[in-house]
């Protein structure tokens, strides 16, 4: 695929929200939520401050050969593996829960961030190595988000009865009807039958989500040497006991970020709001919350309940039943891994710079905070309509209805505003309002009001004549209602929405090597790739 890249500043599109375009920006307010500025010398600190933090890298190596046992690894993969118990070596993480077929298409591109980071670095900074690490919250349990996906558009939803975390659920027959459904989409395109084929491969009846997604992301990014880390892991867990017992027993992740959101600016949105106790119950189908009522541990919709003695003797014997929830799953990413930048949405940010203190509280080094990249496709078709319209790349952000008026202005060779008018009628309300004022000075008042009056209506008047000249623009409307839907799906970013099947279907594998050659790694902008003519 033959293709052009423009970069554009996240605040350009309007997509995104304050704090991140503050954060994004370096606005003072926000300094004190976080460690690092995104460049060479903020990784170079983030290093610097994890060096001192004790890790268990032997633990860590142990368990991924483990995950990895009855998979070929790539020669990339294989050099990463080792490197990861020297001390001189770092990784780059993002997470994200294991999507059904990986949800949306940002899930690609945070991937790719990632690896992108990963290799910037290693060019930049030549006496340490960086590995790219995808982390599964496998953990997760909310299936309404997790388990649907859209293709061009249109939704397709998991129906299954199961329950608990989603990672450990396993591929039924109604998810393999959906992929039946699925495959009727994509089979049209080019590469069709390779995208399909491969999921049939990997999302087969019995099979976890968490070992389904594993295998189709280490398939599509192995080459570039990504560790795929699955946490849902007794031994990993068992390095998180100190915290997880001190959350039992103090609530103090809770603490920390009632601090801070006491102290956060009150323009911006909060995030995430703690609870007690940050850790659910994790065992069989069930992850649950658990909760202090009348001094015992609960397990809530559960008949589980525990004594203090009880809960951390269980917690000693089976960690692994024990899963931190969006507060606590940060620290423990951090404590397991010798990481020292996160790539995140962002939302993931908002929600990180609420946990300052949580780090600070355990004295777990707290990484560089990147926002992952984004990006719109501009595929031929649209690329042909949007020259045709005569708009330029960073207009097609605007509202469809300011586009339209654009337009309209535009290509008209009528007068449809009536600045020039109202101009006059403004000088002449105001020798109105000086001849009345002599006759009595309190008529200036009214006479200003009239203005004011007469000037709304004059608005009102040049809005009808806009809208009656918009019906001779029928054509040019639907075909820029047609545009945006493929570049705004239900009124979205793409990677909000649809999934990376359709590319793959359309553009092959070459679809990832499109996005993994235009993502940047520190300069945090937008990216619209714009397909050249066929």
């Amino acid at each position: 695929m033959q293709h052009t890249a423009t970069f554009l500043d996240y605040s350009e599109t309007k997509y995104f929200s304050t704090i991140l375009v503050d954060y994004l920006n370096g606005e003072n307010e926000l300094k004190p939520f976080y460690n690092y500025p995104v460049s060479v010398e903020g990784i170079k600190a983030a290093i610097n401050n994890r060096k001192s933090f004790a890790e268990n890298r032997k633990l860590l190596q142990d368990t991924l050969t483990d995950q990895y046992k009855n998979t070929a690894l790539s020669e990339n993969q294989q050099i990463n593996l080792q490197r990861l118990t020297s001390e001189n070596t770092f990784t780059i993480c993002t997470a994200h829960q294991p999507n059904i077929f990986t949800g949306h298409l940002y899930f690609i591109y945070k991937i790719l961030h990632t690896i992108k980071l990963a290799e910037t670095l290693s060019v930049k900074i030549p006496d340490a190595h960086f590995v790219p690490v995808y982390y599964m919250g496998s953990e997760d349990a909310d299936l309404e988000e997790l388990g649907h996906i859209y293709i061009n558009g249109q939704k397709q939803e998991w129906k299954t009865n199961q329950t608990g975390a989603v990672g450990r659920m396993v591929i039924d027959k109604a998810l393999v009807k959906m992929l039946d459904e699925i495959s009727g989409q994509l089979l049209v395109f080019p590469f069709g039958i390779e995208i399909v084929d491969l999921m049939y491969k990997f999302y087969q009846p019995g099979i976890t989500v968490e070992t389904a997604t594993f295998n189709l992301v280490n398939l599509l990014f192995a080459k570039y040497g990504l560790i795929v880390l699955m946490p849902d892991s007794k031994p990993l867990k068992s390095i998180f006991i100190p915290v997880m017992e001190m959350e039992l027993l103090s609530g103090f992740s809770n603490t920390a970020v009632e601090q801070t959101l006491d102290e956060f600016p009150e323009k911006y949105k909060v995030q995430v709001a703690g609870r007690p106790i940050n850790l659910f119950y994790l065992k069989d189908n069930i992850r649950e919350r658990i909760e202090m009522q009348d001094e015992k541990y609960v397990v809530v919709n559960t008949q589980l309940i525990f004594s203090k003695e009880e809960i951390l003797n269980e917690l000693k014997e089976y960690p692994e039943r024990f899963s931190p929830n969006v507060i606590l799953r940060p620290v423990f990413q951090e404590t397991i891994l010798p990481n020292i930048a996160f790539v995140g949405g962002g939302g993931e940010i908002a929600y990180w710079l609420e946990l300052k203190k949580v780090f600070e509280s355990v004295s777990v080094p707290y990484p560089v905070l990147i926002v992952r990249n984004s990006f719109v496709l501009i595929e031929s078709k649209c690329k042909a309509l949007l020259q045709k319209l005569d708009f330029s790349i960073s207009e097609i952000f605007k509202p469809t209805t300011d586009l339209i008026n654009q337009l309209v202005k535009r290509e008209s060779a009528l007068q449809l505003n009536l600045d020039k008018e109202k101009s006059q009628f403004e000088i002449m309300f105001a020798a109105i309002g000086m001849v009345a004022g002599n006759v009595d000075i309190t008529l200036q008042k009214h006479s200003a009001a009239l203005f004011q009056d007469s000037l709304k209506k004059l608005v009102a008047l040049e809005k009808k004549m806009l809208k009656a000249e918009k019906r001779k623009f029928a054509a040019q409307q639907r075909q820029l209602a047609k545009l945006k839907s493929s570049l705004f799906p239900h009124n979205n970013l793409q990677e909000r929405v649809e999934n990376f099947m359709l590319y793959y279907a359309k553009w092959g594998n070459g679809f990832i090597d499109l996005i993994y050659q235009n993502s940047l790694s520190l300069e945090q902008q937008f990216c619209v790739i714009t397909e050249s003519d066929k």
